[in-house]
């Protein structure tokens, strides 16, 4: 199986979409296609086999569109975007110059009856110059406007009608008609009354200047990407054994050794070789505190030195570094459809071809009802232009697409719409303990004994002999304390017990655990009561003697993360029920969970039994969320109604996990429930709008209030009520960004 991007040309609406995956669907090994509209992109899953791209691509111009393969050129696709932007606007300007004058001429006295006219234009004197100079205006609007033309007629022609077969339609009935009418004006002057020609072209206009406000706020949607992309420096200074060169950064290879100086930015992921400093990773991270950086530091590529200047041994290049890796889980993200939009997208495909039903049967009734053919036409254009389902198309993505960048800025990654969708129901959140709710790393915590000094001295001159991660925590803290060391001999190391030496005068020295002390005949009763505290808070104990002599006992134990207590308050007040899961014994678990509060916890669990405690949850009805560190709790993660990974964005975590947590803080969790929960409630807003629109303006456009209250849409305004219910949706979906998460 294959899966390709497309950038589409020539989609306005939500029946345009559904038009394409409607084609691209019915071709042989096609397993998923899916549109975006306000991307303008089609992703596209078949079997190689069965399809080629070229089917693809034939079939898509065969639907009255046409499609290229999504070109990673990006800088000549932003210099064709700003062509032909420059193009639009001009065409617009000059539409809606030709347009006003048109609507000046034809409803100028008629609004403002002491308007001066000259005489050779007169509708009174000189009908058929005033009928024609209409017509001549009219023509420049049409020709601006030929793409609604060229792509309504082609999607009739292909049964497959869209928005622009809409406009076209309506546009070409009010012209022809018209243009009747001006050659009978000869005959019967009074025919200059029935003259339409600024429903054809004020329509065109205004539709046009309603997508090109739709296109520029659908730019702004997409800036998350485009700020992700714009991070990559173009130029790095390399590093080689002739010096320093400025290069460009597709030159660098793994291995290479790179500068970084202040205020510029890190070009490549790598790891610190020389120098301090200090970088701004906010932009992937969401960390808005400066991250300080070593000899053996990680750096991210697209990250700025704020401090300092290091060099650095790049790592990872292309597609394969952090950044690369973030754009793609977004453009993904914003690329797939929540199953939310699915309702919509059936809808509107099937609305098009109705709403041209819709407004012959309301012609031919108004026909038959008055034989005005006027009127009748009046009614079937207004049918058509207002009921147009732009807006229930753009209602989704639009959303999905401002949701899914507002998480990429807070370092919140979510996979795909579905994703987004489904975490806003969570009820249950899971909760790895090692390394989610806690550091991952052993810490010294407490020292007792009664000459401490010697204690720590006693216990760092065996340790830092071991490599167990017992030994590293009370080094560290013993490096702090500056404490002193003593030259150590006969070092041995006792599997399940601990370790053993002699002191420089030749005393023997202990340290570990409690049967290591009873098999040397060492008595600890002396401290049983600070034992059997330390014991019940879950934390590892490390018994400390020289000769028969007890110094004293060192705990250790993994430090529970800052934001932990409060993280999980926030979720309780959101009513999600909290639940800590892990496999150390009960008495360290339920230490830990209840100093943080969590509503359950589930101790002595082995990692393949992790995803059975999330499926218990799942069978009594409830929607999970499980958090780890998206390695060890992968059968959990992948159980999970959502799978959410806590870290720095580590390979395996942004491949495993529907939502990966970059910063670590447990705290975004919260933040990613909170951020479904609000786009979730845009999308609703946005399809209650648009199907609110759809249904209320075609009765009243088809003339149904006329004959109580003499109410009746002109085809103008419902031009402008339909690309202001479109404006609407993508205004809406907007403002997520104001919302703090």
């Amino acid at each position: 199986m294959r899966e390709e991007i497309y950038d589409i040309v020539g989609m306005h609406c939500a029946a345009c979409s559904s038009s394409i995956e409607r084609v691209t669907r019915r071709l042989p090994g096609v397993e998923e296609s899916n549109v975006n509209l306000p991307l303008n992109r089609l992703t596209i899953r078949y079997d190689e086999t069965k399809t080629t791209s070229e089917d693809i691509i034939a079939k898509i111009k065969k639907a009255g569109f046409s499609a290229t393969l999504k070109n990673e050129e990006k800088q000549e696709i932003k210099e064709d975007a700003n062509e032909n932007a420059k193009k639009e606007k001009i065409s617009l300007i000059l539409s809606i110059i030709f347009a006003g004058l048109l609507l000046l001429i034809s409803m100028g006295q008629m609004l403002i009856p002491q308007m001066p006219v000259p005489d050779i234009i007169s509708m009174d004197t000189h009908p058929m110059n005033f009928a024609l100079l209409q017509l001549l205006l009219t023509i420049p609007v049409l020709i601006l406007g030929k793409k609604f033309f060229i792509g309504g007629f082609s999607s009739l022609i292909h049964l497959t009608p869209n928005m622009d077969a809409l406009v076209a339609l309506s546009s070409s009935a009010s012209l022809i008609f018209s243009i009747v009418m001006t050659f009978l004006i000869t005959d019967n002057p009074h025919a200059v009354h029935n003259l339409y020609y600024e429903s054809s072209a004020v329509v065109v206009a205004l539709v046009s200047v309603g997508k090109y406000l739709e296109e520029r706020n659908k730019e702004k949607t997409k800036s998350a990407i485009s700020a992700l992309m714009s991070l990559t420096p173009d130029t790095a200074v390399l590093v080689d054994e002739n010096g320093q060169w400025e290069v460009p950064v597709s030159m660098i290879k793994e291995g290479d050794t790179v500068l970084v100086k202040h205020g510029a930015k890190i070009p490549l992921d790598g790891i610190v070789t020389e120098g301090t400093g200090s970088a701004d990773e906010s932009m992937l991270t969401g960390e808005s505190r400066p991250v300080e950086k070593e000899e053996g530091s990680e750096v991210i590529g697209g990250s700025m030195c704020l401090g300092g200047a290091f060099y650095i041994k790049v790592t990872r290049t292309g597609e394969n570094t952090t950044l690369a890796k973030i754009i793609k889980f977004v453009e993904d993200a914003q690329n797939k459809k929540a199953p939310i939009a699915g309702a919509a997208d059936k809808v509107a495909g099937v609305f098009v071809p109705v709403l041209i039903g819709i407004g012959l049967l309301a012609g031919i009734i108004w026909f038959i009802i008055n034989r005005d053919f006027a009127f009748a036409l009046k009614i079937f254009t207004s049918v058509l232009v207002i009921g147009c389902p732009c807006a229930m198309g753009l209602a989704t993505p639009t959303a999905i697409i401002v949701g899914t960048g507002l998480g990429a800025s807070k370092g919140i990654l979510i996979r795909n719409g579905e994703a987004l969708e489904t975490t806003h129901k969570a009820e249950v959140v899971i909760f790895d303990k090692t390394g989610t709710v806690t550091e991952g790393r052993m810490s010294m915590t407490d020292i007792i004994g009664k000459d401490k000094e010697k204690l720590l001295s006693t216990a760092f001159s065996l340790e830092k002999l071991s490599q167990h991660p017992i030994s590293s925590a009370i080094c560290e803290k013993a490096k702090e304390a500056d404490s002193t060391e003593i030259e150590v001999t006969d070092f041995e190391s006792l599997a399940g017990f601990g370790i053993v030496g002699k002191s420089e005068d030749g005393r023997k020295i202990f340290a570990g655990n409690r049967r290591l002390m009873e098999e040397n005949g060492i008595d600890i009763t002396d401290l049983s009561s600070d034992v059997s505290s330390l014991l019940e808070s879950g934390k590892t104990l490390v018994f400390v003697a020289e000769e028969k002599e007890l110094l004293g006992v060192i705990a250790v134990s993994d430090t529970v993360k800052k934001d932990a207590k409060e993280s999980i308050e926030k979720l309780k007040k959101m009513s999600i029920k909290t639940v800590m899961l892990t496999g150390d014994n009960r008495k360290a678990a339920e230490y830990i969970g209840k100093e943080i509060g969590f509503d359950e916890i589930v101790s002595e669990v082995l990692p393949t039994e992790k995803a059975d405690v999330v499926k218990k949850y799942q069978d009594d009805g409830k929607t999970v969320i499980m958090v780890g560190d998206g390695i060890n709790d992968a059968p959990a993660l992948t159980q999970a109604d959502i799978g959410c990974a806590i870290g720095s964005g580590s390979d395996i975590a942004i491949e495993s996990a529907e939502i990966v947590l970059m910063k670590g803080d447990l705290s975004d969790v919260a933040k990613a429930i909170r951020l479904s929960r609000l786009t979730i409630r845009n999308i609703r807003q946005n399809l209650f709008w648009a199907f609110c629109y759809n249904s209320l303006a075609i009765p009243v456009a088809a003339g149904v209030l006329f004959p109580a209250f003499g109410i009746l849409l002109s085809p103008m305004i419902g031009a402008v009520a339909m690309s202001l219910s479109s404006l609407f949706v993508v205004t809406n979906a907007l403002r997520l960004k104001t919302y703090k998460i």
